[in-house]
């Protein structure tokens, strides 16, 4: 009953909702619309049902490459249209190939429904799949493939497919091989669309801030004209006995990771929810699995589940530190999950459980994007009705119901074993010259005519109107409060932020204090020891966490237990003598694998060419400064930075300013400062001298590349927007950005660039981040250059500067999507 009536508080019954229209077309395309007034936002999601499963025999990345070409253009919406368009409303779109589903998603602001519509019903009619276009695209996605097999875990990942599934389409998963991709013409992938692309092969959500009906005419009048298509048999899963198996994997994290994966039952299975249960109850902080992190025997434990229609995969994993013995880790849970099945599961941590997955299913509202999601990954992937179908089963699930499908599922005479071990990266090399010396002509950038429908979005420069009205106000005691009310959903969120810095507040010496005094608020408070404290936030199916940064999600009603447990954690942290043992021992072995990993000698070499010899930014935690901590000084860490006028914190959801502020004052009204405010804002810095730094990494088949210089200038610059407009000419709208369009639209270099201002108040840095096949290294850079001297010596055109503005401008309303976005945007503020 009690479960009964703490789902009844986290969603409504299906059946009851009001906020969802259900159309079916004549042609077959099924349509959902979900109404979410969170902000002038909407996103839609086109769900295409054909994955990597039906791709043609040999070549298992057809559906990948297809989704590839949708964005090289159409029959009537070229490749230089569908950038500029998409770019001109935010910029926020990509999409996603799976064994069983391709989605295209779009999250733009409300007005610009009509011109997203228009995007896909083009597209679900044709692709203009050229083998030219197809050639320079290839080069992207060979990019993909590298930079995922550069990821040890990746090919782990694949490794454990082929031996789950192994005889199935499910063997592989949708991202696709280089020889395949060799082999694979444009024409092929025309046919592949024809065959599968169709309206009765399609889901359509649309989630946000639409008038329902409004919207479903548009979708009626855009797509009803499309042909549905005769589809083509789908593949059979014929599941074999998975073969026991061991794997052994070199790793480039600074920690390794023991696994044991089994096969558990799929999404359309019956079992699926009482499964789900079980992986939360395997995970949770007071069960077994992660009772080997406050025991000293893994750096983090917990378990995860990952389904497919048919059949699904789960793994226990756990993290050792390098030179940890692994085998013996992998020991404990073997141990642990026969005793789990031997003795059953507690039915405590099934209604825990339980709790958990009602209160994230009202969670969803909170995102218009995760919300488009959750129904498509319910109509479109699991095949059920609504997301609330998963919800309701998962309140039906019994302790009987857990315990059987642990003793079928978690079957160690049929699981696949692995260990992956961490390995050692080679010293930074210092380099006088990057390569060989290139030269590429630019192009000149002509502007783009877009079709008439699409001239709306791109000719609109207006400043959208905002739903965010926070109340600020400033405690007592110097806590800045800011309360933004939301009535989306029956949840209350609570972020909070302390200014910090631990490069300039941990004493000489004691460098890595601020790390393991994160690590011990998760062992209790003063009157709550550990597993008393996760069990009072399982009874509420609250998620809390303290620290310098502290958040807490919950359930409306159990708002005042909720932010009194996070207000204990956070102001009363136990800190207990022996779990400080356990994590100062962990935290120094960790330390030790960091300063080898390839990733930490990256950032490491960057930061040193960047900032001058001695600069705050460039201590480091060692073993030996770590090992040297005491329990004292930790607490003495504790109380110089943790200060109640260094604090913003904001409450967003359905709740008045009024009783915020009182639950807030209740709470954390008492906490009060002692001293000076300490230094929390790094020196300026000069600027940085020209280097080059190679780092070696032998798990890699890509080449990671960094080009960054710090800037004379800080957030309060009026050169600011001028930059940030800049900027996304450069590189901030897919082919319709010079780097884009220069190194992945023309030459097939790179699968990503990014570019960025890292400005605060009173430091900037500037980079570009690109990977690519090691020989092609020179040849990008060379390519960057040009852009970013061409950006120097010539004005933008009028067309690119008028693009940009236009998505700086509906970036404002997409920042305000969700929630959690509200809210990081509110504490940066």
């Amino acid at each position: 009953m009690l479960t009964t009536a703490f789902a009844a508080q986290a969603a409504p019954a299906a059946g009851s909702r009001t906020d969802v229209l259900r159309a079916t077309l004549a042609n077959g395309l099924r349509v959902v619309i979900v109404h979410n007034p969170l902000a002038p936002v909407v996103t839609t999601e086109i769900n295409y049902l054909v994955g990597s499963n039906e791709a043609p025999p040999g070549f298992p990345g057809a559906a990948h490459a297809l989704e590839h070409m949708m964005f090289r253009g159409s029959p009537g919406l070229s490749a230089d249209q569908l950038a500029s368009l998409t770019t001109a409303m935010g910029g926020a779109f990509d999409a996603d190939t799976q064994q069983t589903v391709t989605q295209y998603f779009f999250t733009v602001p409300a007005e610009d429904l009509d011109a997203a519509l228009h995007i896909e019903a083009i597209r679900m009619r044709g692709v203009l799949s050229t083998d030219a276009l197809w050639g320079k695209e290839r080069g992207a996605i060979e990019q993909e493939v590298a930079q995922d097999l550069s990821n040890p875990q990746y090919v782990f990942y694949t490794q454990l497919l082929a031996a789950l599934f192994k005889g199935t389409p499910y063997a592989h998963d949708a991202l696709g091989t280089r020889p395949s991709f060799n082999r694979t013409s444009g024409a092929m992938l025309r046919r592949f669309h024809d065959a599968w692309y169709a309206p009765n092969n399609a889901v359509l959500v649309i989630a946000g801030d639409v008038r329902p009906q409004a919207a479903l005419a548009k979708v009626k009048a855009l797509f009803s004209g499309i042909p549905a298509k005769k589809l083509p048999p789908r593949p059979a899963i014929h599941l074999q006995a998975v073969q026991p198996a061991s794997l052994d994997l070199k790793t480039d994290l600074p920690y390794g990771l023991a696994v044991i994966a089994f096969r558990l039952p799929g999404s359309d299975s019956p079992d699926y929810a009482a499964a789900q249960v079980l992986a939360d109850v395997l995970s949770n902080q007071r069960g077994e699995l992660y009772g080997l992190v406050p025991a000293g025997k893994a750096l983090f434990a917990g378990f995860s589940i990952n389904a497919l229609p048919g059949a699904g995969l789960g793994y226990a994993v756990a993290a050792f530190p390098k030179g940890a013995p692994a085998h013996d880790l992998l020991k404990d849970i073997h141990r642990i999950l026969t005793a789990t099945v031997r003795r059953g599961v507690s039915p405590d941590l099934v209604a825990a459980a339980k709790r958990r997955e009602m209160a994230a299913a009202a969670f969803r509202r909170n995102s218009v994007s995760g919300l488009a999601d959750a129904w498509s990954q319910a109509l479109a992937v699991e095949g059920r009705h609504s997301p609330d179908d998963n919800v309701q089963a998962i309140e039906r699930v019994t302790v009987a119901d857990v315990n059987r499908v642990a003793r079928r599922a978690l079957d160690l005479n049929h699981a696949i074993s692995a260990i992956l071990t961490p390995q050692a990266s080679g010293k930074p090399l210092s380099r006088k010259h990057f390569g060989g010396k290139e030269s590429f002509t630019p192009q000149h950038v002509k502007p783009v005519t877009l079709p008439r429908w699409a001239k709306n979005a791109l000719g609109r420069l207006t400043i959208p109107k905002s739903t965010v009205h926070p109340t600020v106000y400033t405690l007592a005691n110097g806590i800045q409060l800011i309360v933004q009310p939301e009535a989306i959903s029956n949840t209350v969120s609570v972020y909070g932020h302390i200014r910090n810095n631990p490069a300039l507040e941990a004493p000489k010496g004691q460098e890595g204090v601020a790390g393991i005094l994160d690590r011990l608020f998760s062992y209790g408070t003063t009157s709550l020891d550990r597993l008393a404290y996760h069990k009072a936030l399982d009874d509420i199916g609250a998620d809390a966490s303290a620290g310098t940064d502290f958040s807490l999600q919950v359930l409306r009603d159990h708002l005042d237990r909720g932010l009194m447990l996070l207000a204990d954690d956070e102001l009363h942290p136990a800190l207990p003598a022996a779990a400080f043992d356990i994590v100062r021992r962990q935290t120094a072995a960790s330390v030790a694998g960091r300063l080898q990993s390839p990733d930490y000698l990256t950032r490491r070499a960057l930061d040193a060419a960047l900032f001058p010899k001695n600069d705050p930014a460039l201590r480091q935690a060692t073993p030996a400064t770590v090992s040297a901590l005491t329990l004292t000084a930790v607490k003495r860490y504790y109380h110089r930075v943790f200060r109640p006028d260094l604090t913003t914190i904001v409450v967003i959801g359905k709740i008045t300013p009024r009783r915020a502020k009182a639950e807030i004052e209740k709470h954390f009204g008492g906490w009060r400062a002692a001293g000076p405010k300490p230094r929390t804002l790094l020196p300026r810095v000069p600027p940085n001298a020209p280097s080059v730094t190679a780092v070696p990494d032998r798990s890699r088949v890509q080449d990671e590349v960094t080009l960054a210089e710090t800037l004379g200038l800080n957030r309060y610059n009026p050169d600011y927007y001028a930059l940030q407009l800049g900027n996304r000419v450069l590189g901030g709208g897919f082919y319709a950005s010079r780097l884009y369009r220069d190194l992945r639209e023309k030459n097939g270099l790179v699968y990503y660039v990014s570019t960025a201002f890292q400005v605060s108040r009173r430091r900037a840095i500037y980079r570009v981040d690109y990977a690519c096949d090691p020989p092609n290294v020179s040849r990008a850079r060379a390519i960057i250059v040009r852009d970013l001297k061409a950006m120097r010596r010539t004005p933008v055109s009028p067309h690119e500067l008028r693009q940009a503005e236009a998505q700086l401008l509906r970036e404002l309303p997409l920042a305000e999507a969700s929630t959690d976005a509200i809210a990081g945007g509110l504490l940066s503020r």
